[in-house]
């Protein structure tokens, strides 16, 4: 270990293959060939990994989804490493030309713009063609925004989901939202801050006053987790002005005894006499929290029925 050489505004500099940290400049050491999926900090540059940092100085290069973030962070290190953009608009035109450098033997990282890769962005296709191809990937963990909301959240861990964004649309949004009241987990959603308000109205709407967290700007300065119910979020968020990265977590529904097959037979009777087959099956469904295919089975079954003997 070795005080490093200087910009002439004082900022330390290394070489490729080396990298600062504290003042002091690191040998990176040889990494294997092949595809380096490499995460990278959410928000606070402090949170890289000592490894994370050692394979982006020694790769051969680096694929980020905007050089522009990337950069913010290999200068904080002094990691000398090229990079080359791989994001959805370019992602069909740079891959090729990326498993074209990993069959000539070089390592290369890829990263996204904050925390772990393949996690709404395209990575996970440039490491199925490079496992196809059969080249080593090799996964270096670090950061990642939906453990850190669901852990500072408050909420159960024991079953979760990651689903992404919201639609855009309030129609889609909505159907969605559908989708997702059932699951027996909690729900872990990305959001953007002009939308945060409709989502969580129509998620208040659809899950009633299930608890929630919305973790906004984690790690970062302006930090901020607002906990309550559905209801209570949708109200607090109407009227203000939202800015930041926004991860949701929401509670799973409450569980509750699932009447006996009897019980949803009556259901299904009475709602037969008065809505279509499809109707009367999506409303057992949601009144008895059985699932629609057991219920639709159910109602085929009751509609089939031979008259009694007389």
């Amino acid at each position: 270990m070795d005080r490093p050489p200087a910009h002439r505004d004082g900022r330390p500099e290394a070489p490729q293959g080396r990298y600062v940290l504290d003042g002091h400049n690191f040998e990176a050491g040889k990494i294997a060939p092949g595809l380096h999926v490499v995460s990278t900090p959410i928000g606070n540059l402090a949170d890289i990994t000592l490894r994370a940092l050692a394979t982006l100085a020694a790769a051969d290069l680096i694929a980020c989804e905007d050089t522009r973030v990337t950069r913010k962070l290999v200068d904080r290190y002094a990691v000398a490493t090229p990079l080359t953009p791989y994001h959805d608009h370019n992602a069909a035109a740079a891959r090729p030309r990326l498993l074209r450098r990993l069959a000539d033997g070089a390592a290369l990282a890829l990263v996204s713009d904050a925390g772990t890769p393949l996690l709404s962005d395209p990575g996970f296709k440039l490491v199925r063609a490079a496992q196809e191809a059969g080249h080593k990937v090799t996964v270096l963990p670090g950061a990642s925004a939906p453990l850190a909301a669901l852990v500072v959240a408050g909420l159960p861990t024991n079953q979760f989901l990651f689903a992404g964004f919201l639609p855009a649309k309030q129609a889609a949004r909505r159907a969605r939202i559908e989708e997702l009241a059932g699951i027996p987990a909690t729900l872990i959603l990305f959001e953007t801050a002009s939308r945060i308000a409709a989502s969580v109205a129509d998620l208040a709407a659809r899950l009633g006053h299930r608890e929630a967290a919305v973790c906004r700007e984690l790690t970062k300065l302006h930090e901020e987790v607002r906990r309550g119910d559905l209801a209570s979020l949708a109200q607090s968020f109407a009227a203000g002005d939202i800015r930041g990265e926004i991860v949701l977590v929401i509670a799973p529904p409450a569980v509750a005894p699932l009447p006996d097959i009897g019980v949803a037979d009556e259901l299904l009777r009475e709602a037969l006499t008065r809505a279509s087959l499809k109707d009367a099956v999506g409303e057992v469904a949601r009144t008895t929290g059985l699932s629609r295919r057991a219920v639709y089975r159910r109602a085929l079954a009751l509609v089939n029925e031979e008259p009694a003997a007389s």
